[in-house]
This record gives C-alpha cells, structure tokens and sequence, in this order.
C-alpha cells in the first residue's frame, strides 16, 4: 500500500491503511445523492515509516505501556515527550511529494481541512470522537505537511492515550492515518444523527444546526438550533441563541466572532432543508447498517456530508423480523443482573424460562407489547410490576397513556387470562416448605450422581431432559403457592397496618430471621467460618496476603493446611463451598466463575467478618433478628386490640404473621436449587470442552461460552467447531459490557426510563424505592467488586445490584444502596430479614455517590441524602 490514497480508491477494507475516518469518507464518496468534499488520505504505512525512524519512539512507548492510566502526571508527561518525538521527526521526500501530488489535484492551494483517523477510530464498538485533533482552513504544501505530523503526534494526546488504556486498546496496535479534504466555507453547518441522542428512538432523526463552521456548536461555543423528524415530518423546533460562530480566517486557520444580532434568533435551516438533511441520514443510514452521527456543511442550497461515524451508545433493538410495534421489558432488573451475559449463559436461561426472550447486547427482554394492548393485561402487569420496579412502572405506564405506540385490542380478542383470577391458597404449614427443600435437594443429588460419567451427545440430550426437570421445580403449582403466599402476606400486613395504625412497611422488621432462608443462612455460615480462622493469626496474615495477590483456583488451600490452625480453618472454608460454592456475583449467567472455582473471592468476606465480629456472631445475629421480629408482632397486636373491632383484626394479623414467617424464607430456595443444577452442567460441559481442546477443535476451554447450547451440541456431534464466529462473540461482547441496558426499550429503539413520584424526598435526596425499613447514616462504601470489598462495621454498601452472591457482605454493614433492585428481589429480601435500612433503584447511586462520603438511607421512604 502506497502512502496516499484518494476517497475513490477507498472502502471499508480500507480500515488498517486509513482508519475510521478514512474508510467513511471513502464510503460516503459512493453513495449516490451524497456530496462528499474531495480528498485523500495519508495511510497508516506513512505514519509507521516515520515514527520507526524517530529516536527514542519505541522506549517511550515501552514507558508509556507501564504506567498506571490513573496517574495524570505521568501519563501527561510521557504523552508531551511522544507527541514531541513525533512532531520533530523528519517527512522522507518521497512522502512529500506524494502529499504534494495528491493536493495537486485538489488546488495547490486550496484550502483543506487535515483530520486524524485512527485506525481504532469512529466503529461500531468505539466512536473515540475527539480523541485526537482536526485542523482547518490549512494552506500549502509546507502546512499540509506540518499538520499531517501534528495529527500524527494527537495519537498521543493525554486523553487519547486514558481513553485507550481504559478501553482495552494497545497502544502499538493503533496506528494513524491523515485525511486531508477540500474545505467547505459554510453558511450553516451542524450535526445530524438518524436516531434521536436523547431517548435513542430509531423513528426521530435530530439535527443541530448554527451559523458558519460546525466547529462552534462540536466545541460548545453556542448552542445551536435543534429540529427532530419523524416520517419526513419535522415534529418539534427549539432554535438557539446562536450569538457566535466559527469562521475561516484570511490568514489560514479558524478564528471566532459574533453572530448580527438579527441573525442570532433566526433560523439556520427551514423545514424543507430539514427534512431534505434527514432523507440524506436515512440513505446513510441504510449504506452503513446502523444509526449515524453526521457532520454536514450548508452552501447555497447543497448539502456537504464531510464525516458519519456510528452512533456508539445507543443500545441494541431486539431483532423482531415483523413491523409489529414491541416494548421490551429487562430481565436483568428483574433477575439483578444487568451484566453482559455469554451466548451459552443467555441460551441455558432461554432454555430454563418458561416466557418466550428477546436478545439484545447481551441481555434478555420479554416483549409485553401483548399485554399491554388490553386494559386487563395493562392493569395485571404494570401493577404486579409496579410492586417489583417503581420505574419499570412508571415508563410502561408513560407509555400507555401517551397513546401513540400500542395498538389496543379487545378483551375479547386479547388471548389474555383476566386479572385476579381465583387460586387455590395453600395452607399455612411449616411441612409444606420442609417437602418442597426435601424434593429439591434429591432431585439436585441425584443430578450429580448421574451427570458424572455423561459425555458427548449423551451429556446434551440429558441436560435437555434435566432442564425439565429444573423447570417444574422452578414452576411447578406448589412452590408458586409457597412463594406467592409469603409476598402476599407481606403485602396484606403492609396496607392493613399502616392503614389501621400508620405503620408503615411494618413487614419488614416481621420478617426478620425467618425460617428455611437458604440465602440468609449463607451469609450467617460464613460468619462461622472466620470463627475457624480468628484464633490463628498466622492463618490470617496468610489470607491478607492471599487477597492482595488475588489468587486464581483453590490451590491457597492445600498452602493453608501446612500453617497452625491452617486445616482446621481449610476445612471450614471447603464445608462452606461444599454447600454454597456453586454461587457467584451474576450466577444466572452459567457461564461466570463459581466460588468454588476461584474460593479467593471470598477471602475479603472471611477477613472482614475475622476483623469485625466476636465470636459466636452467626447464632446471635439470627437470634437478636428472630426476637426483634417478636417483639414487633406483640407490640402491633397489643396496639390493633385496642382499636374499634381490635380482636378481629388483631388475630386477622396474628394469622398473616404466621403465613408469612412460614413461607417468605423459601422464596430463595428455587433460585438455590437451579444455580446447584447450573453449576453441575457447567463442570460436565467444561469437561467436555477440554476435550475438544485436546483434540484440536477448540483454541481454549472458554471458546465454549460464545456458543449458543444448541451449537455446542452440534460442535460435540461433529467436532468441527466455526472458530471466526467464536471471535466475533468474544469482541461482540466486549462491546455490549459497556452498554447499560434500558429497563424499557420500544422496537423504535426508545428507551423509556421512568421516573420516581416521591413527594416526601428532600430537595438533593437521591429517590429510590423503599424495601427495608429504617433510618441509618454511615459511611458509604462504593463497591462494584465483591471480591474487592473492604467494609468496616457501620459503613453503607453502594453498588449496581446485589445478588444472592454479595449476601455475605450483608452481615457487616448498616445500610445497602443499588442502582437496581424491587421489593421482591434478593437484596432486598435478605436486607429485611437481617434488618438492614435499604433504598433500591436509586439511578447512578454508584456515580452520585462517592466512596467515604456520609450518607443517610431512609429505608422506610424510599430515599438517600448525602450527608457531606
């Protein structure tokens, strides 16, 4: 490849020689209708050839590799020292004159534009808008030349080289190629994107639009008119103040000035050339497979694309394949788990659901689009939802009554089971929940005994077969009755008693210490397990140290056994995972890493417990919790008997309490039993996957977690596996860990937040929804590791969301703040019974928050101040 290329010798191969911005002006340049400014571009061959020969280039990258990107200082210093190297490196004549050839066929001097495309610039899976530096108006060959090398050297911009490290991208793998283009001299210019920025509706097209240069609205000098449209309609104008611009200047470069006073208020396009800007988006849009940013010039009546790149943060529409209107609602907020999941976790929990799942960026969706289309499914869902997710309910709800989205049926037409139908209630009886555990753990047994000596399509027809199984113990009749029964009773006991006596959430201090909470009972066993260890400080130091390392696999154990006291604390460590290894952060995902897999995960936990509890604490926290919750139900009794009617309702309540003590510990166990199951598929497909590493089919053992479970099967079957697919998951999914995905997103791509209505928070509070009572102030501790928590007692946890996996931070701190969470999910179940204050759903906690602050939760109103 030669050192310049013109835009009509340039496609999307093109990307290693000119890079992102390269590759889209050259394919702009073929699309018909769009008016591309001509230009070439100076490849990335050129910008390898003199940065091999500048002095000391290689060291300083060598420096630079090393150093830590949160060390401002240093990595400002070394990137000033590059970008010097670069800057003072000398042009070889033959690539000057090429550059002087191909201006020469532009105007020697004409006035260009000279922009930095990096060859990890403007893709689909990271845009690095404004990472490296665009210089306009640039006259001459000699200038052209200079600022080719001043592109060069923005490679190493400070912000560049952060943005990189923190996205994974080597610094010697990046390389940089120059466009130079035919500057426009516009009267208007802006920014179009085909997808609105604001709600990433897929139907809205927005345009930005001021005076001049485009240059003024990108760097935030004024703000400039906004039109959106829709279906070539323009829908909605804002026009902006536009007091400056950016222009040309006579002597080369830009320079900035005032808008006329008549024009500032004026609009810079009409209607007509609005909607004319958006067909051109669209016709984009369509070439380039994904929504755009455009930046565009206006002379006259002609529009100039000069760059498109993809919109990178929008999140991904579920592939429906009809023109049906769809609303998606997470199942990641619901399950507390809004992590990316691998294709083989995402199919075994496609497999084990029972609801049809869309996918989309690594996450699941269930379209309630049905539902919703009939008053009686509309008042089911959004009201049994609403009771999980305030916000899940409030944007299904903004939906629905902004009426321009779902198509409404008839009762009669609908196909869906009217609300509040009739079940059979199940009795109030400990034995109840005692043969639902003892049904579960025989059937898990008894998948263990006979998963062990499966392999080949043999293994894969059988966990097809167990996934039935898993199911009817997840769904079965009985144990919905058990875990309904609890919620309703906890719901019954809320709006009685708060109606009768103002108590409000008054079953949350009830539920304290209830029996059969498998989950509960976890974090208490490890309370156990540093009760093993505390004696023996050499076994202690022995784990700090094991901590600061983060040890991979199991192996610290066997090194225990040879320290005093080291068997005794090994054991308890290894009867601990003997009962609760199979957990994890994210454990509906089969595919993350188990404790037992890597038990160093839970050193911090044990060391913490070791540092912060007496011994004996697990039975006494158990017991304090089980008399609190007595003496909350002797105290609502006495004060219901006193009231008009007071026996009635007081035994009404006294039967309630009962129910719910009974049922609301099992609520956990079928989440136990089907994370026992997924964990003994997990290790026997590994097993398999080693296998077929041995025999040359697969890379590495992992490879088997891009694959879907239907095409591991056939991978087994026919031991040829497609290893191209298993790297464009591997890279797909590195893009969809940085996405955050919406609770309610609509087939047009809307992301539909919702909003919280909670009149009583103060002005600054951060609202959230209320799941555990109380009022605590503490130390917040922000912690999106659980294997790298350090909690004292008294501190707050804030983090995204808690599985049953973070339960054994539980028993050391005061508080707990999430991003996700319901009345219902786990964190808050376990924050109840161990009778923690807890607000969930507080959008950006972790963000808003900063770690070591002091914060006040109210649990019982659902918000949390920041105390300073």
């Amino acid at each position: 490849m030669g050192y310049v290329m013109g835009f009509g010798q340039i496609d999307s191969t093109n990307l290693a020689d000119v890079g992102g911005k390269g590759v889209a002006l050259g394919e702009l340049a073929r699309i018909d209708g769009v008016r591309v400014p001509d230009g070439f571009c100076v490849t990335t061959d050129a910008f390898q050839r003199v940065v091999s020969a500048a002095p000391s280039f290689d060291a300083e990258l060598d420096l630079l590799s090393r150093v830590d990107p949160d060390d401002h200082a240093a990595v400002r210093a070394l990137s000033a020292d590059i970008r010097a190297v670069i800057e003072g490196a000398a042009v070889p004549d033959e690539l000057v004159a090429a550059i002087g050839e191909a201006l020469g066929r532009l105007g020697e001097q004409a006035a260009c534009a000279v922009r930095s495309s990096a060859t990890a610039e403007d893709l689909p899976t990271a845009s690095f808008a404004g990472q490296q530096d665009s210089y306009l108006n640039v006259v001459g060959l000699a200038e052209v030349v200079r600022h080719v090398r001043r592109c060069w050297a923005s490679l190493f911009t400070e912000r560049a080289v952060v943005y990189r490290r923190r996205n994974g991208f080597d610094h010697r793998r990046v390389r940089m190629a120059v466009v130079v283009q035919r500057m426009v001299f516009p009267d208007a210019a802006g920014i179009l994107f085909t997808a609105d920025p604001v709600t990433s509706n897929r139907k809205l097209a927005a345009v930005e639009a001021g005076w001049g240069l485009g240059e003024a609205l990108v760097s935030g000098v004024v703000s400039g008119d906004v039109y959106t449209v829709r279906d070539d309609q323009v829908v909605s104008v804002s026009v902006g103040s536009k007091a400056r611009w950016v222009r040309a200047s006579p002597g080369g470069g830009t320079e900035e000035g005032p808008v006329e006073a008549e024009r500032r208020a004026r609009r810079a396009l009409t209607d007509a050339q609005v909607v004319r800007l958006a067909r051109l988006g669209r016709r984009i849009e369509a070439h380039f497979g994904c929504p755009q940013d455009i930046e565009w010039c206006l002379t006259g009546e002609d529009f100039h694309i000069v760059q498109s790149r993809p919109i990178t943060t929008l999140f991904p529409v579920p592939v429906a394949g009809d023109e049906e209107n769809h609303v998606y609602v997470s199942v990641g907020h619901q399950q507390m788990m809004t992590d990316a999941m691998k294709p083989l976790g995402l199919s075994m929990w496609q497999l084990t659901t029972p609801r049809p799942m869309a996918e989309a960026g690594g996450r699941l969706f269930v379209d309630v689009a049905p539902v919703l289309a009939t008053s009686a499914g509309r008042a089911n869902l959004i009201g049994t939802l609403g009771k999980s997710d305030p916000l899940i309910r409030d944007a299904l709800q903004t939906l629905v009554d902004r009426g321009d989205f779902l198509r409404l049926v008839p009762e009669e037409e609908s196909g869906v089971a009217p609300a509040g139908a009739a079940r059979v209630p199940i009795e109030t009886d400990p034995e109840v929940v005692a043969e639902l555990v003892r049904d579960g753990q025989a059937s898990v047994a008894t998948l263990r005994r006979t998963i062990e000596g499966l392999s080949g399509p043999a293994l894969f027809e059988f966990i097809l077969a167990d996934i039935e199984e898993l199911r009817r113990l997840l769904f079965g009749p009985r144990s919905f009755q058990a875990i309904m029964a609890g919620m309703e009773a906890a719901w019954w006991l809320n709006d009685h008693l708060e109606t009768w006596l103002g108590e409000k959430n008054a079953a949350d201090v009830l539920t304290q210490s209830v029996p059969d909470n498998v989950t509960s009972e976890m974090g208490l066993a490890l309370l156990d397990v540093a009760d093993a260890i505390r004696p023996h400080p050499e076994v202690v130091a022995f784990l700090r140290r094991v901590a600061e390392e983060g040890r991979e696999g199991d192996g610290f154990l066997e090194e225990l056994g040879e320290l005093p006291g080291g068997r005794e604390a090994a054991e308890a460590v290894r009867g601990y995972l003997d009962r609760y290894g199979m957990r994890c952060a994210g454990e509906i995902d089969i595919t993350r890493t188990r404790w037992s897999e890597r038990p160093a995960m839970l050193v911090p936990a044990i060391l913490g417990n070791v540092r912060n509890f007496e011994p004996g604490a697990g039975g006494r926290r158990f017991e304090q919790g089980r008399q609190e919750s007595l003496r909350k139900e002797r105290e609502l009794l006495t004060r219901l008997r006193a009231l008009p009617d007071g026996e009635s309702k007081a035994e009404e309540t006294r039967r309630m309490i009962e129910r719910v003590r009974t049922f609301a510990g099992y609520r956990e166990y079928p989440k136990y039993g089907m994370v026992c199951r997924y964990f003994a598929y997990k290790q026997a497909l590994l097993r398999e996957a080693d296998r077929l590493v041995r025999s040359g089919t697969l890379r590495d053992r992992e490879d088997v977690f891009f694959l879907r479970f239907e095409e591991l099967r056939e991978v087994v079957r026919t031991g040829e596996a497609d290893g191209e697919l298993v790297l464009r998951r591997r890279e797909a999914f590195r893009t969809y860990e940085t996405l955050t995905p919406p609770r309610v997103l609509t087939s047009d791509g809307e992301v539909l937040a919702g909003q919280y209505r909670n009149a009583d928070a103060p002005p600054g509070a951060l609202a959230g929804l209320a799941v555990s009572a109380g009022t605590v102030e503490g130390r917040a501790r922000v912690v999106t590791d659980m294997a790298r928590a350090d909690l004292a007692a008294g501190d707050v946890l804030v983090t995204a969301y808690t599985d049953p996996s973070w339960t054994p931070l539980f028993v050391g701190i005061a508080g707990l703040v999430t991003e996700v969470g319901g009345l219902m999910t786990h964190g808050a179940v376990i924050a109840r019974e161990y009778g923690l204050p807890a607000v969930v759903g507080v959008e950006g906690a972790t963000r808003l928050i900063r770690d070591g602050q002091r914060i006040r939760v109210h649990g019982t109103d659902g918000y949390v101040e920041i105390l300073g």
